[in-house]
């Protein structure tokens, strides 16, 4: 489905990624990993449009979309979950869901009522602005508010980033819930232990390069990969 060749990005003279390369398959869950100022939301961007790269290829579901503008790459069925969140403050948990309602044929199909039934707590505040939520309602909605385009890959970065344990929790069920369900699922996360529990490979990030790619399974046998790449 996702296909990253090669791919190269720099801020200013400052290159940051050197050649990462991965691969995302149709209903997989791969996340990148890596500590913090490796690449990790670079690749998210240049992916993303967000900041065009300068080498390499982004491919999905066989189209071109390298350097596209990001409302394009949306539009062939990426749907961000931002870091930081980034919900519309003035507008209300029900106006930030419609505001990126989108039918794509071959998903699907996510409404409201669909959304609101993964995280009642949306639906108890949907009357609420984006501004009066707390960051663990602001995460649920803008993962929400992704899936309102009934995206074919889901991208999350620092999907849990600064929130309490139980709601750190409730992301992953709802993680583990859409990958039953056959979503193709790309995440940025610390929580390495949660992520071993439902994602199929894993994708180690240093200075720009990927550096190592393997299964739950293998990244448990050597404990030695976390004390090299992981732990601060």
């Amino acid at each position: 489905m996702l296909a990253v060749r090669n791919l190269q990005a720099s801020y200013g003279a400052a290159q940051v990624l050197f050649d990462i390369s991965f691969d995302i398959g149709s209903g997989e869950v791969v996340t990148l990993l890596g500590r913090n100022g490796m690449g990790k939301t670079t690749t998210v961007k240049s992916i993303m449009g967000l900041l065009p790269p300068h080498g390499g290829e982004v491919r999905f579901d066989g189209a071109p979309v390298t350097g596209l503008p990001p409302f394009r790459v949306a539009k062939h069925g990426i749907g961000l979950v931002p870091e930081g969140r980034q919900v519309f403050p003035t507008l209300t948990v029900e106006e930030n869901l419609v505001a990126t309602a989108a039918v794509r044929s071959g998903t699907r199909r996510w409404t409201l009522e669909a959304v609101y039934e993964l995280f009642p707590r949306l639906s108890e505040r949907r009357g609420n602005l984006g501004s009066q939520l707390s960051g663990g309602e602001q995460q649920m909605l803008a993962i929400g508010r992704a899936l309102m385009t009934n995206p074919k890959l889901l991208i999350l970065d620092e999907a849990t980033e600064g929130l309490a344990p139980l709601i750190r929790a409730e992301i992953w069920a709802c993680l583990k819930r859409l990958k039953a369900d056959r979503q193709a699922i790309l995440v940025i996360d610390k929580n390495i232990d949660a992520l071993a529990t439902f994602a199929d490979r894993h994708v180690i990030v240093e200075k720009g390069r990927a550096v190592w790619t393997g299964t739950s399974r293998e990244l448990a046998a050597d404990p030695g990969l976390k004390d090299r790449f992981l732990h601060v």
